[in-house]
């Protein structure tokens, strides 16, 4: 049976159209994403001031780079001055003394500005260059003409960070042709230890090969050792090379 508080709720979302102006929320969930301008690696979180237990977003973000699609922030359908939002950060420096990183916490209130379009769009959480934090709610990206925010485009990793991230490449490439090297001077110079010891790891981690071959002693199998670790020096070698011809 209903009460008389139910039927009158029930009367105004009936009626509120023609005479309340209906029971349609006055806010909507939009999703999130982060974009990283800086040099440093970065999170996020964000929630409404009111409500700051309830947070959303917590990706981590490379410099120079974008975030994937987070759920949801609530916001008010129409536009009004003094919306506000807490966004809450974490970037890593690194320490001079031995070169481990620091964890940086921040905490910054922000204004949401004006929607695109007088309407709310998915909200972008934006980490400038200086280390600054802002948020844009738009359903453009940051590369389409209509993007509103100051800075235009996607994210252009700097100088310093493209050489460093070539020399981390170049090490790599630089160890995978050490590596090949070094197990061609000990299949030469000790063939049954390098033998038995690339067959032991082979039946941990990759056995199937070793079904063409009696065992470490088998001079096939010998044979497929070396042919494989000149493969893999040839392929690193040419690896390099290209990362060379890459440098920034």
């Amino acid at each position: 049976m209903f009460s008389l508080r139910r039927i009158l709720a029930l009367l105004t979302c009936v009626v509120g159209p023609l005479f309340l102006g209906g029971c349609e929320k006055p806010t909507v969930n939009v999703n999130l994403h982060g974009v990283n301008y800086s040099g440093e690696t970065f999170s996020y979180d964000v929630a409404d001031p009111a409500t700051p237990d309830k947070v959303a977003g917590g990706e981590l973000i490379d410099p120079f780079g974008a975030g994937g699609t987070t759920c949801c922030i609530t916001l008010p359908k129409k536009w009004h001055p003094g919306i506000k939002l807490q966004v809450r950060t974490k970037h890593w420096l690194k320490k001079l003394s031995n070169g481990s990183l620091a964890e940086i916490k921040q905490e910054y209130l922000v204004d949401v500005p004006r929607y695109v379009d007088s309407k709310p769009g998915e909200l972008w959480v934006l980490r400038e260059g200086d280390g600054k934090v802002s948020v844009i709610s738009s359903d453009f990206q940051p590369d389409h003409p209509n993007w509103p925010g100051k800075v235009k485009g996607w994210p252009i990793p700097s100088i310093e960070y493209q050489c460093e991230r070539w020399a981390l490449y170049k090490k790599h490439e630089e160890e995978g042709v050490e590596l090949y090297l070094s197990l061609l001077t000990k299949l030469k110079k000790s063939p049954q230890a390098e033998a038995e010891e690339a067959w032991e790891y082979s039946i941990k981690n990759d056995p199937a090969p070793l079904n063409e071959y009696s065992g470490p002693n088998d001079p096939k199998y010998r044979k497929f050792l070396e042919s494989h670790y000149l493969e893999g020096l040839e392929e690193s070698r040419k690896r390099l090379k290209r990362v060379m011809e890459a440098r920034p």
